[in-house]
């Protein structure tokens, strides 16, 4: 039987952790669904390697990232752009890689986008918690001991397939824009706010707020205008969230709740960010520039048929090579 395929954590960059694409059917017991910040670039990962797109990857969040293979291998970057180096070797994101027991991936950067995901082969193999592999950090379950990576770490990979033949096709380097454009449906408390808190919601340039991670993306703009009685905000009984929420704190800073979102809040939720732009808001790093556009079910609807279509065309021409 081929001994399992290792690999050794020198540097575990900044908060880096073992991620799949979630746990569903748990939100109503107060288990939030974890899971990859960025599903596309996961799966495009996995396509890299021409595998089940679900596999469990390593989500690096900042370099430095150090990681030395012990065994002969293939792996798989795609996501943010990072410079990469296998041993002495030039490492491009977006093409599958063929690396020799003892040499080492190193990562700095990034320098686009936040979040790139490691694919190996088989995936990453961690202790299965409510259907998921995913590494919940608030919970403190789902992959290795339910913690971001240390140095020292071991990852196990369950496979170890070759490297893709005739490999003709890659992914292009990530690129930001100057301003994003982000759908939103409005939310269940919008109604409460001011119009002119609204307006400014709709008019003001947003920037990422230098607080923001896995489990909320925090805005920095205008205060948006509470009601004449501000009690009407700050007192919601508590109720169900899910990312994706636009929620505003007493401080009037929107923050938009990511993947590892709790379950429940009492801030009044003023908006949803669509489902197929939440990966598009995850790969922002401080300072990127915002802007919101309103949207109703149906566009959002066609929104995501859209994005799981142009996934699913990427995917497989990716696989075929």
């Amino acid at each position: 039987m081929a001994e399992p395929l290792l690999v050794q954590v020198i540097k575990p960059g900044v908060q880096s952790s073992v991620q799949d694409l979630g746990r569903t059917g748990w939100r109503h017991l107060g288990i939030g669904s974890a899971g990859c910040m960025d599903p596309v670039s996961l799966q495009l990962a996995n396509a890299l390697l021409r595998q089940d797109l679900t596999l469990s990857a390593l989500e690096i969040s900042g370099g430095p990232v150090e990681l030395r293979f012990e065994r002969d291998t293939v792996f798989a970057l795609a996501g943010a752009d990072y410079e990469g180096m296998l041993d002495h070797q030039p490492c491009p994101i977006g093409w599958p890689q063929a690396a020799r027991a003892g040499q080492t991936l190193r990562l700095q950067g990034p320098r686009a986008g936040r979040f790139a995901y490691l694919a190996l082969p088989g995936g990453i193999v961690a202790p299965s918690r409510m259907g998921s592999f995913s590494t919940d950090l608030a919970g403190g379950f789902g992959g290795p001991q339910g913690r971001a990576l240390r140095a020292g770490d071991v990852l196990q990979a369950a496979g170890r397939a070759a490297l893709p033949a005739g490999r003709r096709r890659g992914l292009a380097a990530f690129t930001a824009p100057a301003t994003l454009a982000l759908r939103v449906l409005p939310g269940p408390e919008a109604a409460l706010f001011h119009p002119e808190a609204m307006a400014e919601f709709w008019q003001a340039g947003w920037r990422l707020g230098a607080r923001s991670n896995r489990m909320g993306s925090q805005l920095d703009g205008p205060a948006l205008r509470r009601p004449d009685r501000p009690d009407e905000l700050a007192e919601l009984p508590s109720h169900a969230v899910l990312p994706g929420v636009v929620q505003v704190p007493p401080d009037g800073q929107p923050i938009v709740l990511m993947a590892d979102a709790q379950a429940t809040g009492g801030y009044p939720r003023l908006a949803v960010l669509i489902e197929a732009d939440l990966p598009r808001l995850a790969q922002c790093t401080p300072g990127q520039r915002l802007r919101f556009l309103p949207v109703d079910e149906a566009q959002a609807r066609a929104a995501r048929r859209q994005a799981r279509d142009a996934l699913h065309c990427q995917c497989q021409a990716l696989q075929e090579g």
